[in-house]
């Protein structure tokens, strides 16, 4: 029998309140969709460092908009540091996206479907972008996905077949 207890870098999250809840997602835990999310009267760059908005500290925001360069620059967008969402193909909005995800260094990266929407070669190419960060950043990655081409690229899968759980 399980505790159903939740833990998170040691932390009981049943234990925590709404406050510590909303913090341990934005700082913990990256969450990339299928569809991008990105605000459209933000360039690429505002858009990667919306997560940190939260933080008062202006040391920190500084140091954080040096990492959203860096990373943005990382997945080939330095260039496109001051475009908006709408002057940016699918697979660049996308990778937008993931550097969102990772602007805060979290232990936990969600994707959900992250190349549902893109053609195949940005989706191999985003894919393995997922799993050079996942090492770079020593993130763990959680991918949900129909996409056998990218679920063969993880490092461990589990399929939900008939309502369970089969690792494969």
């Amino acid at each position: 029998p399980t505790s159903g207890r939740v833990t998170l870098d040691s932390a009981d999250l049943s234990q925590l309140d709404d406050v510590a809840l909303a913090r341990v997602r934005n700082r913990q835990i990256g969450f990339v969709f299928q569809s991008h999310h990105l605000l459209p009267q933000c360039t690429a760059l505002e858009n990667v460092l919306v997560p940190t908005l939260a933080d008062g500290d202006d040391a920190t925001r500084r140091d954080a908009a040096v990492r959203a360069e860096k990373l943005l620059d990382r997945v080939g967008l330095k260039a496109r540091l001051h475009h908006r969402p709408g002057q940016l193909s699918g697979g660049e909005r996308q990778r937008v996206a993931v550097v969102r995800a990772l602007i805060n260094q979290p232990k936990l990266l969600l994707a959900d479907e992250p190349t549902g929407a893109l053609d195949r070669a940005s989706a191999d190419n985003l894919a393995q972008l997922l799993l050079e960060l996942n090492r770079e950043e020593n993130v763990t990655l959680i991918v949900v996905t129909h996409a056998p081409d990218l679920a063969r690229k993880m490092d461990r899968t589990i399929e939900l077949r008939d309502g369970q759980l089969v690792t494969k």
